[in-house]
This record gives C-alpha cells, sequence and structure tokens, in this order.
C-alpha cells in the first residue's frame, strides 16, 4: 500500500509542477500548500515505512560500543567553558591548532589542518572553539537557559539560526602529521557552506584553538596514526556530520537588522523537522511557536496519539528528568535486563526529549519513538484512543527497566518483622528494594506507603511496606447526581412541592433522605417515606437505607410523604384515586386513575368514617376558591383522562355500604353524596372489597391498607386535582443556575485513599493468628515520598455494565501542596511541600475525547496542545479535566 501511495505521489508531484508553470500565481501557491500538505500526511499516516533500523530497530545492542557515537557539536568554547565550570569540571579536552583556508584544487572548499599542541599556542582575533558530544551540547544548553532566561526566551544570538549542520570529511596527513577537515560546498547547502566560510576566517592568517572536548577527534587522529603502514584514514576519508551552534552571530548581525528568512528544515538528531531560522527584532508573534523558546516545542498527532503527547509533554517538563536524558544517560543502559526492552525505548526517549529541547524547533513528529514504542507494547498500535495515565504507568516502567543499574539482581528473604519498629521494618524494605531496582526512575518517582491489614476478630496487625510509581485518588463524592421528589405533608397542611437535591451518584438511599430532609427543613419530630410512583400507583417504598441510588432512573418519579415520628407504630393508608368515566357501549363504564397517591397514618382499629375524614383532610389544601369557573376545571379533567391509566373494572366494583345505624345524619348525607372507597388487596389477581362505614377496618400484617378512592364529577369541580398531576420525573429538573458546580478538594480524595476500609469477600485475608481467611479492614499511609509525585486523579468508573467519566473539579494547590497532615514517617523526608509544574488534560467523554497537557517553562504557564504551544496564565491550569498531576518538592 505504501508502495503505491508512493507511486501516486511521484506522480501527482510531476502533475502540480506542470500545471505550476502554465497556472496563476495564486493557484499555484494552493497547489503547492496542498502538495506540503500531501507531503505531511504521507509521513503521518504511513508512519510503518519507516526505516526499521532506525534508532536500533532489528539490531540486537549487548554493549555500549554497540551503539552509533553521539553527534558532534562545534560551538563557542567560552560559552561551553562557562557551564564546563559549572557542572563538568573532570572533562578534560585535547587542543589543536588548526590553520584554514580554500583548496588549491577546488575554491569552493574549506581545508582545516588541525595539529595536536602541547602547549598554549595564540589564535587569531580570539577565535577559540570546542568540539562537544551531543549530550554535553544540551546540557550546557540548558544550563546557559535556566541561567539567563527567567522568562523562558531564548537571547536571539541562541536562536535556530545558529545550529546548522555541515557534512565534512576527514582523512589523517602523514606528511604533517595532523588531522584534515575538508568542508565541500557541493556537500552542503550554499548558505551552510558561507556560514562556514565566515567561522573559519579562510581569508585570515593564522591558528584557530580548537579543543576536542568529545574525544572523537581524537581517537580518530590517535587510530590514524597508531593504523600499520599508516593506512585506514590516511588513504580513506571517513563522512561526519558536524553540528554548528552560536557561531554565526556576525553573519546575522551584518545582515539587514537581523536577518529575515523563509522557513526551512533543519536536520535535528537525524530528524527533518520545520523551523523558523530568523526573527526580526521587534516582530508581533501571535504563538509562542513563531518564536525561539527552549522546550516549547509541540508533537504532531499521528492519529489519535494525543494522549501519547500530552503524557510526554509532562515529563518532557519535569526538569530531573529533562537534565538526565540530555545529559550523559547512556551510560546507564541495560542491556541485559529481560524485563527491558534492549535499551532501544531509553534510546528512544532519550532521543526524542533532546528534540523537543533543540531551540527553535516548533513542532516534532515522534515517529521513531511511537514505532519502537509499538514493538514492546503492541496495545498502543493503531489509532484507537488510549488512557494517558496507563501510557505513563508503562513508559515510567519501561524506562526503568532499561536503565536499572543493577544488572544482577540479588535474592533477598522476607523476614519476620513481628516486633521490630515500623522505621527499621521500613528501612530494610527500602534497602531490599533499591538492591534490586536503581534508576533515574527510582530516584526520583517512587515513594513508599505502609499497608496496615487488620484482623476484624482476633484484631491481628499486619504491616507491609511497598513502592509506589503513582497516586491513584479516587473522587470521594465520585460525582452529584440532581434528583428531584415531590415532597407531600400527611396533615393537609401544605401542597405538594417538587424539591430538587444533589446527591452522589453511586450513593445510598439514606444520602438522598439525608439531603431531602436538610432541603425541605425537616422537622425533629418528622421522618420522611419515599415511594416510587407508577402508573399512578406506588409501585414500592425506598426504606432501605444501604440500596443504592444507582436503582433510581432519571425517569422514574419519586414522592416523599412527611409522617410523625411518634406514629411510627400505626398503620399507613395510602389513597389512589380514579374517575369514572362514561360507558363507552362495551360492558361497564371504565375506571381511570389519576394523580398522585396521598399517605398518613390512622388509628388503630379506624372505621370508615375515620378514613373518610382523613381523606379530606389531605385534600384541604385543594379546595378550589369559589370563583373558579367551571370551564377550567372542565380542561383540567380532559388532562386527567388523557394522561392516566383506564382500568378494565366497572363501576359496580366500587360502592360503599349504607350506614343504618349512625345518629349523624349529616356525616351520612355527605358520605352518599362525595367519595367512594374501596379496599385494594394486592396479589396474583388484584381484589377490591367493600368498605363499612361504621366498622373497623382489617389491618394486614404490612401494616399498610390500600385504599381506591372514586372521585364523582362534583368533587372535581370542587378541589384542583391539576396539583395532583403535577409530578416531575427524578432527572427533570436541573440544578440551579446559580448553585455551584460540584467541587472536591485533592487534600479530600487524598483522605479517601488512605481511610481505613474493609477488603471486599473476594480479596479475603489468611489471618495467620486465627488460621482463617477473613474480611480484614486495610488502612494505607504514606511513609516515603519521592522528588516527583505523581497523582492519577480516577475520573473514569466501571460499575458492571456502565462506563462513565466523571466531570467533578477537583480544587487541587498550585503552590504549596502540604502533605504534613498525611505522612506518619517525616523524619527521613528532606521536605513534605510540593509544588505543581505540570498537568495531563481530558476532555470529553468514555471512550474519545482529546488530551491536553498544561506545563511551566520558567514562571510562564504553556498549554500544550498538539502540535500548538500558548501561553495560559495560572487561574486557568484548574479546570474540570485535570486527570494527571505532577508535583515537585519544594
Amino acid at each position: 500500500m505504501n508502495h503505491r501511495f508512493a507511486q501516486f505521489f511521484f506522480a501527482f508531484s510531476l502533475i502540480i509542477n506542470f500545471l505550476s508553470l502554465k497556472l496563476l500565481p495564486a493557484f499555484r501557491q494552493f497547489l503547492s500548500k496542498t502538495l506540503d500538505f500531501l507531503k505531511m500526511d504521507s509521513f503521518f499516516l504511513f508512519s510503518d515505512s519507516i526505516d526499521d533500523d532506525s534508532l536500533y530497530g532489528t539490531r540486537s545492542i549487548k554493549s555500549l560500543s554497540d551503539l552509533d557515537p553521539e553527534k558532534l557539536y562545534l560551538v563557542d568554547h567560552r560559552w561551553w567553558n562557562e557551564a564546563r565550570e559549572s557542572m563538568f569540571r573532570e572533562v578534560e579536552g585535547d587542543l589543536y591548532g588548526t590553520s584554514c583556508g580554500l583548496s588549491a584544487d577546488f575554491e569552493s572548499e574549506i581545508v582545516l589542518d588541525m595539529r595536536r599542541c602541547n602547549g598554549e599556542e595564540e589564535g587569531v582575533s580570539g577565535r577559540e572553539y570546542a568540539l562537544v558530544s551531543e549530550w554535553m551540547f544540551y546540557r550546557a544548553l540548558k544550563w546557559h537557559y535556566d541561567l539567563k532566561n527567567v522568562q523562558n526566551i531564548v537571547s536571539i544570538e541562541d536562536n535556530k539560526a545558529d545550529l546548522f549542520f555541515l557534512q565534512v570529511r576527514l582523512s589523517i596527513s602523514p606528511t604533517n602529521d595532523s588531522l584534515v577537515v575538508r568542508i565541500s560546498e557541493k556537500d552542503n547547502e550554499f548558505r551552510a557552506f558561507n556560514k562556514s566560510c565566515e567561522i573559519f576566517s579562510v581569508n585570515n592568517t593564522g591558528l584557530l584553538k580548537i579543543w576536542d572536548f568529545s574525544g572523537q577527534i581524537t581517537n580518530l587522529f590517535l587510530q590514524g596514526r597508531m593504523s600499520p603502514g599508516n593506512s585506514g584514514l590516511v588513504n580513506d576519508e571517513i563522512s561526519l556530520e558536524l553540528q554548528v551552534f552560536g557561531l554565526s552571530r556576525d553573519i546575522t548581525h551584518k545582515e539587514n537588522g537581523m536577518a529575515v528568512d523563509s522557513n526551512t528544515e533543519l536536520n535535528v538528531n537525524g530528524h527533518s523537522d520545520k523551523v523558523n531560522p530568523h526573527v526580526r527584532l521587534g516582530q508581533d508573534t501571535s504563538s509562542v511557536n513563531e518564536s525561539y523558546n527552549l522546550g516549547l516545542t509541540g508533537l504532531y498527532n499521528l492519529g489519535n496519539t494525543c494522549f501519547m503527547n500530552s503524557a510526554i509533554q509532562c515529563l518532557a517538563h519535569t526538569p530531573q528528568l529533562v537534565d538526565y536524558f540530555l545529559g550523559d544517560f547512556r551510560k546507564d543502559l541495560n542491556f541485559e535486563n529481560p524485563l527491558g526492552m534492549n535499551g532501544k525505548l531509553a534510546l528512544a526517549f532519550g532521543d526524542l526529549i533532546r528534540q523537543l529541547w533543540t531551540p527553535g524547533v516548533t513542532s516534532v513528529g515522534p515517529r521513531d519513538f511511537r514505532s519502537r514504542l509499538v514493538d514492546f507494547a503492541p496495545q498502543f498500535d493503531g489509532y484507537n484512543q488510549h488512557d494517558s495515565q496507563e501510557f505513563l504507568a508503562f513508559l515510567l516502567d519501561g524506562l526503568h527497566e532499561d536503565l536499572n543499574r543493577v544488572k544482577i539482581k540479588p535474592y533477598n528473604e522476607i523476614k519476620d518483622v513481628d516486633g521490630i519498629p515500623d522505621k527499621e521494618v521500613a528501612n530494610e524494605h527500602w534497602r531490599n528494594h533499591l538492591a534490586r531496582n536503581d534508576s533515574i526512575i527510582v530516584d526520583m518517582c517512587q515513594g513508599q506507603y505502609r499497608s496496615t491489614l487488620i484482623c476484624p476478630l482476633c484484631k491481628k496487625h499486619s504491616v507491609t511496606f511497598d513502592p509506589f510509581l503513582y497516586l491513584s485518588l479516587p473522587l470521594p463524592s465520585t460525582t452529584m447526581r440532581a434528583m428531584t421528589l415531590t415532597v407531600l405533608t400527611t396533615d393537609g397542611s401544605t401542597l405538594p412541592v417538587p424539591v430538587t437535591v444533589t446527591v452522589p451518584k453511586f450513593g445510598k438511599f439514606k444520602d438522598l433522605i439525608q439531603a431531602l430532609s436538610t432541603a425541605c427543613s425537616l422537622r425533629d419530630d418528622e421522618t420522611l417515606l419515599v415511594a416510587e410512583i407508577y402508573n399512578n400507583c406506588i409501585l414500592h417504598f425506598l426504606d432501605k437505607p444501604a440500596d443504592s441510588l444507582e436503582l433510581v432512573r432519571d425517569h422514574d418519579t419519586l414522592v416523599a410523604y412527611r409522617l410523625p415520628k411518634d406514629q411510627d407504630s400505626l398503620p399507613l393508608v395510602v389513597f389512589t384515586h380514579c374517575h369514572l368515566e362514561e360507558s363507552n357501549g362495551h360492558g361497564g363504564p371504565p375506571l381511570r386513575r389519576f394523580g398522585i397517591p396521598l399517605a398518613a397514618r390512622i388509628p388503630e382499629r379506624s372505621d370508615g368514617f375515620e378514613l373518610h375524614k382523613k381523606f379530606l383532610q389531605l385534600l384541604d389544601p385543594l379546595v378550589m376558591p369559589e370563583e373558579f369557573s367551571s370551564d377550567s376545571l372542565d380542561n383540567c379533567s380532559v388532562s386527567i383522562a388523557d394522561q392516566d391509566t383506564k382500568m378494565d373494572d366497572v363501576a359496580d366494583d366500587v360502592v360503599i355500604e349504607d350506614v343504618s345505624n349512625s345518629d349523624d345524619v349529616t356525616v351520612k348525607s355527605s358520605v352518599d353524596e362525595t367519595f367512594h372507597f374501596s379496599l385494594e388487596k394486592q396479589g396474583i389477581s388484584q381484589v377490591r372489597s367493600k368498605i363499612v362505614m361504621d366498622e373497623p377496618l382489617l389491618i394486614p400484617e404490612t401494616r399498610r391498607i390500600s385504599i381506591l378512592v372514586s372521585w364523582p364529577e362534583e368533587m372535581l369541580r370542587r378541589y384542583d386535582t391539576c396539583i395532583l398531576n403535577r409530578l416531575p420525573e427524578t432527572g427533570g429538573l436541573p440544578l440551579a443556575a446559580n448553585d455551584p458546580p460540584e467541587s472536591v478538594s485533592l487534600y479530600k480524595c487524598l483522605e479517601a485513599f488512605l481511610k481505613e476500609e474493609p477488603l471486599g469477600p473476594e480479596d479475603m485475608w489468611y489471618c495467620p493468628k486465627c488460621k482463617e481467611h477473613r474480611q480484614a479492614s486495610k488502612k494505607l499511609d504514606l511513609w516515603r515520598l519521592p522528588e516527583i509525585l505523581i497523582i492519577h486523579l480516577k475520573r473514569f468508573s466501571y460499575n458492571h455494565f456502565l462506563k462513565d467519566k466523571l466531570e467533578t473539579f477537583v480544587d487541587f494547590p498550585i503552590v504549596d501542596f502540604d502533605l504534613s497532615n498525611y505522612t506518619v514517617h517525616k523524619d527521613c523526608q528532606s521536605s513534605i511541600h510540593y509544588k505543581l509544574y505540570a498537568v495531563s488534560n481530558h476532555y470529553g467523554g468514555m471512550g474519545g475525547g482529546h488530551y491536553t497537557a498544561f506545563a511551566q517553562c520558567g514562571e510562564q504557564w504553556y498549554e500544550f496542545n498538539d502540535s500548538q504551544v500558548f501561553s495560559v496564565s495560572e487561574d486557568q491550569i484548574k479546570t474540570s479535566a485535570a486527570y494527571v498531576l505532577f508535583y515537585k518538592r519544594v
């Protein structure tokens, strides 16, 4: 497929070039941009076509001698020496007196004759250069950056215009016993060759001083002299790519007020990336990518690789890690570790870090790194979205194994620690851990926590000390959910009122009762009884505090009855409403249920009259004012008929026993003229029976009585039944606009992580004292804190078949994250205060979304959105998208 694409691309290029000669300039520019786009996509979409030998893809590496030599850099000696005096005093250099001139045979070729000097020789115009290895150059560059650039802006003389490469050829001159370096115009770009003419002052006489601190030139020189018969470099030339930095300032200043040139491509560590070679003083830039900023380099998205880009940018701005990989990290490579990746992952990551910290490079395509990554972690291949924290965990573990300084891991026997102080046990565990694991990742990121298991019966304590690479903190409130319930009184004092409360999404019914009690100002002598309503009947009561709120769906309808506490032992009566409609000619007239069921406590041995009296009391708030016309009530009745459920029963089922022995004629008359009551019994089939008004009600064992009340037309006009039909769904009413968003402190997350909690039934612990498996409780404590503290916020929840992302806003400290109250052993800590320096963000939902990163460079914060980099203010860092937090000890 890649071969066919290459053929298509070649043919398309020819067509474009032909048409561009005939078409208008504007259209030629459009076609040119189209061609550039196809070139870019050919790199991204077909990254599998990368040479597999790049970065040692298929080569077996057994020792450092199997690695290619590092790049060679030519820099100003004073610039290098300032950094060397601070960091590399032990690094010695060999001095070479160098004469420069144009070749006698070819004017377009510069010839340098380098002779090793034993003493000081006078240079010309103070021209003194240094040859340094790649790691020396990057460490010196970072040292100057940290020293001079508080605002993270590299000075103009250190920009990318002063970093270019020269292709040179080296050979040994047997006549002069010197190393000959040839720089030909045909091997280099025209502008680079002209710069080299100025740098080496080919028109001047005298010697240059070139110090070799890399050792590469000296080794070549010695190998050439010691070769038998003076063969080798004497007769053969070797080609070398020489990176030149900071030596063309005079040339730049001679050009028009700081030179301006079009974008070009520069080879950085063997990778061609877009750079801006020059910048005009006073130039207005809308993005930091348009100016020269060290460390502010974007990463191209290679197809859903934003998860990788986000994590890498956070690591690329971890000070200790950057200094390490810009330095001589190769000396720590472990090629023998069966758990490692033959050093190739560390080599690829180190190469990527150096690209990101090359001045002036605006964006880098991490193709080689990703290619090496998927060799060892195929799960990250393809174009699917992945979790940045999972990638980060794999990467740190892989780097640790590749850089583990322990070649042979000793066996550590587990000892009995009963009766030994925790401090001694912790130190012993930590020494055993370091005896097998010793790398920059351990030095920088690993801490230690204490885990305590307690038997619930014999109270046996089991204490262990384990290392951790990061802390995965739960969000204690998980996420909040708005629930709307209709609250009704049981004494007829007020109308039904909808109340919206916020509860934990995965909370219990007791959380709902507590929130509802506060919202409706429940008195101390009252209690709440919650029920679910379905088809205008009570489906069931939600009276089990430990049940999960997940059982309630957003489209369910709930009501809450306010009941007096001192009447809990009395029977509960529930009144369900129905209306007798006209016959449709098929059997008796049907009944339709409507409205919210009403409930109340009634005395023991209550009769039909007591029942009727209580029902009228509950209806008292619904009495209509006399001035309301019956027309409006008729409209309400129509709405009742439209929304309520038809019953198959006939009117004969709803009757009331005549009262023959009552002296209260008024009561008899009112009962006969108003409501009709029947007792409902739930079972396999619904059964209704007559209610004898002057006889006691039969109280069932459940202590709950269901009464069906039939409303005549007259009563429908007297009471406002529309109110009874206003029953919002549980998730139907959103939170008020002025309600604050759900928020939780990072300290609360940490407390939830450290709190004591019982193990699950599937994690039973074998108690050595009881000699049985017990459901022990577990308690975690922070014991030893790392230099870099990585905190993972567990936003993605998995519950049975439900996957969800928690959008909770976590209020995390930026300047001072104080862990003094959460660390049980403070003696061994140099500091327990941390400062935030990077954040990995996730926007969107499960299985998709987009990752970005915030990182601090100097005192300024920046947002890294794949290839785009923009400055942001500190108050923009805290968002509900924060997923992984990076803290450094202060």
